[in-house]
């Protein structure tokens, strides 16, 4: 008897050790102001690491606006939860309730994972995982959550919104990593805008790119990636697309486009596309009044090598484009990177915020077909406003409306100078 209870004793010990679960969630906290960028830490075990290989997320778009994983060698704040993020902004309100911190403290900072607009849970590839702690610089894994509305708050209801992950002892053989193009810059009211941002791969790696991420705010239409090649021989080069997406729909990791091999030498490079149906400009920012322009690359790297630089940030119209990197070919940017796919723009009425959203394109023939398909497609369906809506409900169908409208009449104008 002593005997089979020590055999099911090893089996539960070492099904602990190759696949367990270990929980980032917020401790019970009340947010009281707008635009709350909130972190939180978690020590890793220095003496073992471990590898992550799945993200199952644990909140919804209605309380969290984003989160975030980042991967430091030390937390920005030695707190249980301070306010946190790229733009840390200094209001009153903040600083009572929590310390004003950067996300990590001293070392390396790294992404390693992004959430928003209620995506699905997020599964790596077979032999692919994120490895922390042990003898990696990441001893701790940094989570932000941006609380957009503490309204819902008011009643005195508490969050642990976060992330529950997968994890296991045993080494895979490949290590995973995110990479981010991002940009500053703003749209002027009224305007359709470009915001770019390209680098070039400085360190002697192989990475193989495998899935691809958009985040960005209202305004946008459509965010695409690529990879720039330029042949030896030649001196040509080839724009290969990793990824295009709207930002409207949910911000979950996809499969890339074109899974190839990223060496030295190449170019990373991702446009976002913005319209501002608005009358005042607007800037990129952390609120929600403002707009972002980020392009996530999930690789895995050969030989276990991930990217020491991970960031790659521009100025951002109207002082950075394209054309300010020298050396890259303009000409040959595919005439799809601001187009949405067909599959996407059908998709874009069934959410519940975008009822009437048209995605704008560019002047080829194609995209034009397909805008004309989707408008007409659009004119048939109709938001219900009933005795019962909510005032949110209200304003969300206003505004939603004026997107419509003012997007419809930018095509409109857009199409006739072409014509």
């Amino acid at each position: 008897m002593l005997r089979k209870s020590l055999v099911v004793l090893v089996l539960i010990q070492i099904g602990w050790i190759s696949c367990n679960t270990m929980n980032l969630l917020m401790p019970d906290i009340r947010p009281t102001f707008n635009d709350a960028y909130l972190c939180t830490p978690f020590r890793m075990n220095e003496q073992q690491p471990i590898y992550i290989t799945e993200f199952n997320p644990n909140s919804t778009k209605e309380i969290a606006h984003h989160i975030l994983i980042y991967g430091c060698e030390a937390p920005g704040s030695s707190e249980q939860v301070w306010n946190c993020g790229e733009m840390v902004s200094h209001n009153t309100d903040s600083s009572k309730q929590f310390e004003q911190k950067p996300v990590c403290g001293r070392g390396k900072q790294s992404i390693v994972y992004a959430w928003a607009m209620d995506a699905p849970k997020l599964v790596l590839p077979k032999d692919v995982a994120f490895k922390v702690g042990g003898n990696t610089k990441t001893k701790y894994l940094v989570m932000q959550v941006h609380y957009a509305n503490s309204e819902i708050f008011k009643d005195g209801r508490t969050d642990n919104s976060g992330v529950i992950l997968t994890v296991q002892n045993e080494p895979t053989k490949n290590i995973a990593g995110v990479y981010l193009l991002a940009t500053d810059g703003y749209v002027k009211p009224h305007q359709k805008e470009y915001f770019e941002s390209a680098c070039e791969v400085e360190e002697d790696a192989e990475i193989i790119p495998f899935a691809f991420r958009t985040h960005a705010h209202k305004l946008a239409i459509v965010t695409s990636g690529y990879v720039v090649k330029t042949n030896p021989v030649s001196l040509e080069q080839e724009w290969i697309e990793l990824g295009r997406r709207s930002p409207q729909l949910p911000q979950m990791f996809y499969p890339v486009t074109n899974s190839i091999r990223i060496t030295k030498g190449d170019v990373l490079a991702a446009r976002c596309t913005l319209y501002n149906y608005q009358d005042h400009k607007v800037s990129i920012g952390s609120t929600g009044a403002d707009e972002m322009c980020n392009f996530y690359l999930m690789y895995y790297g050969r030989e276990n090598k991930t990217l020491n630089s991970n960031i790659c940030m521009t100025w951002g119209p109207p002082n950075w484009y394209f054309e300010d990197f020298k050396g890259l070919d303009v000409s040959k940017i595919p005439d799809t990177a601001s187009v949405l796919p067909l599959d996407q723009m059908k998709e874009l009425p069934k959410m519940s915020h975008m009822h009437h959203m048209t995605a704008v394109t560019e002047s080829n023939e194609s995209a034009e077909k397909e805008t004309t398909k989707l408008s007409s497609e659009d004119q048939e369906e109709s938001v219900e406003v009933s005795p019962e809506s909510s005032e949110d409900d209200l304003e969300n169908y206003l505004s939603v409306l004026e997107q419509k409208q003012a997007l419809r009449k930018m095509l409109q104008k857009y199409f006739a100078k072409q014509n």
